[in-house]
């Protein structure tokens, strides 16, 4: 199989609820969806595009392309199914791979054991045909299979990424429990920003967000901070193909004079950690950093600009007598200095919500890691109504 000219399934994977920004994400970029699900979502194309796809996308953790579906009831079927692939074609026989898998199968107890199931077929595969062996681990540097087993439905892919997609390559000192790269995007993406009016992100934190909006509005895609990927593993790969895409991201940057992208946080060694990130990200000249309490961030005079917190919300960090006062502010602070914005923010504890005090227009679900969490909005014009 030539694959990075044959067109087969490829499947993007995704955290739970990010699939409606990704599809916009694919969509933009010219692919028809096949079908969208909770964490991912469907088409059609060759390795070629999956190149494209994995330098594009912001929202996505993985891209995955299909090699073969088969039906697998025990761990020999699975090694049968496997070692007839043309891994010759696929691997380098003295080179290095990776397995992982999602398996749930009563025949399997643990998911290293099918991953190994999936490493002796392609070894032993390769040691036929060719007569030497490759390197395995863990690692996800070289080329990587992945493995999806459900009942008695299976199916083998190349996994085109190897090291997630999720995070951005550019933050250097986390911060105190900072939001992963890609929801912050998916929670941008889901806004009513148009990329060009202000975005106001106090509390920023390590400023993920702000980093991620002006990411977004300079049209900078996360594949100019990533020089590795799987598929550079994968036979018939060739440099060029990763340079004409890598030029494609190049050509598409733009140059902002007006934006304002304003983020503040009490914390001046939380403002040093985000102005490093924003270094690394490429875009710290777009971004102005305060250092004060959130109620004195500057707003520009403007209609449409947006206001977007991710506050503490108790479940990991912060007492909740404390933070209900804060959302009570952030509420005062949102009807009061905000008039002619739009309002925003993530949160995991609805009860905290409450404390807001204002109406939200649209509640948007979200995951952050395991905690349910909504990203609520506010339209903050003059006369917002409190909720009593």
């Amino acid at each position: 199989m030539q694959v990075f000219t044959t067109q087969e399934k490829i499947i993007i994977t995704c955290h739970k609820w990010l699939s409606p920004a990704l599809q916009k994400e694919v969509t933009n970029l010219g692919y028809p969806i096949i079908n969208v699900f909770q964490t991912g979502i469907e088409l059609r194309g060759t390795m070629q595009d999956c190149i494209r796809l994995n330098l594009h996308l912001r929202c996505a953790s993985q891209v995955m392309y299909s090699l073969k579906q088969f039906t697998c009831n025990d761990p020999d079927e699975l090694y049968n199914q496997l070692v007839s692939i043309q891994w010759e074609n696929l691997i380098k026989a003295d080179g290095y791979f990776s397995v992982s898998s999602n398996v749930f199968h009563p025949t399997i107890q643990t998911n290293l054991y099918a991953n190994l199931r999936v490493k002796d077929a392609i070894v032993d595969r390769l040691r036929k045909e060719t007569g030497k062996r490759p390197s395995t681990g863990s690692d996800l540097i070289g080329a990587v299979v992945y493995l999806f087993w459900k009942h008695e439905d299976a199916e083998v892919f190349i996994d085109t990424s190897g090291e997630t997609l999720a995070k951005h390559g550019y933050r250097k000192l986390p911060g105190k429990a900072p939001m992963l790269e890609a929801l912050a995007a998916a929670t941008i993406l889901s806004t009513k920003w148009n990329f060009s009016a202000p975005f106001i992100n106090p509390m920023c934190g390590s400023g993920t967000l702000a980093i991620e909006a002006a990411l977004i509005a300079s049209k900078r895609a996360p594949g100019l901070l990533r020089s590795n990927y799987a598929f550079m593993h994968v036979l018939g790969y060739e440099k060029t193909m990763f340079e004409i895409v890598r030029k494609e991201l190049e050509d598409q940057i733009k140059v902002l004079s007006n934006i304002k992208i304003i983020a503040s946080d009490i914390s001046s060694s939380a403002i040093a950690t985000a102005k490093l990130n924003a270094t690394a990200a490429g875009v710290l000249d777009l971004i102005e950093f305060e250092v004060g309490d959130f109620e004195k961030t500057t707003i520009p005079i403007e209609q449409e600009g947006i206001i977007m917190f991710n506050p503490e919300y108790g479940e990991r960090l912060g007492d909740e007598t404390e933070l209900a006062t804060t959302y009570a502010r952030m509420g005062d602070f949102l009807k009061n200095s905000c008039r002619g914005y739009t309002g925003y923010i993530f949160t995991g504890n609805l009860d905290l919500a409450k404390k807001i005090r204002l109406k939200p227009s649209r509640r948007i679900e979200f995951y952050n890691a395991t905690i349910d969490c909504r990203l609520l909005e506010y339209e903050l014009y003059a006369g917002t109504k409190r909720v009593l």
